[in-house]
């Protein structure tokens, strides 16, 4: 699909227009599942992510904006938000399970190859680690922003704080926690 096809198909959802709506479905999902998939090594996990991801481009089609990338670069980030979100959550559900819970916080979970396992394993811990780092507030607003997907405008709204002082954070998190990862 063409950037302008896309954009086409993604202003007739942002008006409401289903039809539009399933025909960009149609042309996108296969490649968004893909990456969801790559992200959560599991088919149902990745299903939902995509899903949800969807939802979320239905309701906030109407705040993309051309000049900062092309639709389908905006669908994955969506796509990739949601997959942090979820591996996130299922991260703090598995660490608050007891003993006496039917399923155990070190079962492990349905990777592909034992090594891809480990290394999703790994790159999630360093992850967490580097998040640790950060101060309270960066980190708050780097979750709100790329774990659940929220603008800058909505994590103003969320957090009560000026646009300049959400995006200096965002901007400083995210570069510290790049050193941290190299």
């Amino acid at each position: 699909m063409n950037e302008s096809d896309a954009l086409r198909l993604l202003m007739r959802t942002a008006e409401g227009d289903a039809q539009g709506f399933r025909e960009l479905y149609d042309q996108t999902s296969g490649k968004l599942y893909a990456i969801s998939l790559g992200m959560m090594k599991r088919r149902d996990l990745a299903e939902d992510a995509v899903q949800d991801a969807f939802v979320r481009i239905w309701h906030n089609a109407g705040e993309y904006r051309a000049e900062k990338g092309a639709v389908l670069t905006w669908m994955i980030s969506i796509v990739r938000y949601r997959c942090l979100d979820l591996l996130r959550s299922s991260k703090s559900r598995r660490e608050h399970l007891t003993d006496g819970d039917l399923v155990l916080a070190d079962e492990p979970e349905d990777h592909a190859t034992p090594e891809g396992s480990l290394h999703a394993g790994r790159d999630r811990v360093r992850i967490d680690e580097c998040l640790d780092e950060l101060e309270d507030q960066q980190r708050h607003a780097i979750q709100l922003a790329y774990f659940r997907g929220m603008t800058h405008q909505e994590v103003c709204g969320q957090l009560d704080l000026p646009l300049g002082s959400v995006k200096s954070w965002i901007r400083r998190g995210l570069q510290q926690l790049k050193r941290c990862l190299e």
